[in-house]
């Protein structure tokens, strides 16, 4: 069973937030917890706040413990960029980027859960779809009479 947590608009270059990410890969959440309580980077709480919100997205879902999630996917993208100007000489003016960062977490469960409902459903459609392209239906065969 997967959980999901996504954080937009995050006001730290991706770069910088890429090195927390790489940290946290493949930790359960108790130990991603631990990491960033004690992590001096800047992303580090925007980050433990994601964790606790796919956690608790988890606990919605399914009734499970910390230690039986595990991330198995952190992906940080780019966000669109603030763009401010700095005064120069002789009336001029340079361009900032002001970077931003997306962040989309997936926790996954490590204990095996039934799924939901049996997956029947697709075969029988697949069936009827080559049927249909061989031509072996009931129809043909009564206009050939």
């Amino acid at each position: 069973m997967e959980s999901k947590a996504i954080l937009r608009n995050l006001r730290f270059a991706p770069r910088k937030v890429r090195l927390v990410a790489g940290l946290l890969r493949g930790k359960n959440a108790t130990e991603a917890r631990a990491i960033l309580q004690n992590l001096p980077k800047g992303s580090s709480l925007p980050f433990l706040k994601l964790l606790q919100s796919a956690v608790a997205n988890a606990k919605q879902k399914i009734s499970i413990t910390d230690d039986k999630l595990v991330i198995s996917e952190i992906q940080v993208d780019m966000a669109p960029r603030l763009k401010r100007y700095e005064p120069r000489a002789m009336g001029k003016a340079d361009v900032i980027l002001k970077h931003a960062s997306h962040i989309k977490l997936i926790l996954k469960s490590t204990v095996e859960t039934a799924p939901a409902k049996p997956a029947k459903q697709p075969a029988k459609a697949a069936t009827q779809s080559a049927s249909k392209k061989t031509g072996d239906s009931k129809t043909h065969s009564k206009k050939s009479k």
